[in-house]
């Protein structure tokens, strides 16, 4: 018990002390999102780094629709050191229908943290890019393990443009 305790705490403290200039808070969620058309597999293309992430290639979101309306999300990848895959299993919910782009993720307990799809591919959901309450956690997801580059390049832009920093960007290996 006393772990769950020492986990939210510092969740706590982490989640209200991100510096203003790292805040997501004035990038807008993309409109006209389609929860639906998003359901199915999403191939990691690039990323920021983290602890959680460390290590991993070939890594692909799946997100399914669960009986009860949220989502069901199931991260996979190929642990390099280890050499064995990994996964993790969480739930996803739109807590305001009025922006459905902006969701919530739990993998663990009680702790959720946003899921802001920022760009995507409304004509094929081909492509998306995600963040969440802090400009540390940046993700560029494809449905095919790569993405073209003039498309890429154009994501890369507009999260340069959002002031992310870019100079750790990780590329996936598929």
């Amino acid at each position: 018990m006393q772990k769950y305790i020492i986990s939210f705490l510092l969740l706590f403290f982490v989640t209200c002390t991100v510096p203003d200039e790292m805040k997501t808070d004035h990038i807008p969620v993309v409109t006209g999102f389609d929860v639906q058309r998003y359901l199915g597999t999403w191939y990691e293309i690039s990323r920021l780094p983290h602890r959680f992430e460390k290590n991993l290639q070939k890594v692909t979101a799946t997100y399914t629709l669960r009986e009860d309306g949220k989502i069901k999300v199931l991260n996979r990848g190929y642990h390099t050191e280890k050499e064995e895959w990994k996964e993790a299993e969480g739930k996803a919910w739109i807590p305001d229908p009025q922006k459905p782009a902006h969701l919530r993720v739990s993998f663990f307990w009680i702790f959720a943290a946003d899921y802001k799809v920022i760009a995507l591919d409304t004509v094929a959901y081909a492509y998306a890019m995600v963040t969440s309450s802090s400009k540390e956690y940046l993700w560029i997801l494809a449905r095919k393990p790569h993405l073209d580059k003039t498309v890429y390049d154009r994501l890369i832009a507009y999260a340069k443009q959002q002031d992310f920093d870019l100079s750790k960007l990780e590329i996936i290996e598929h």
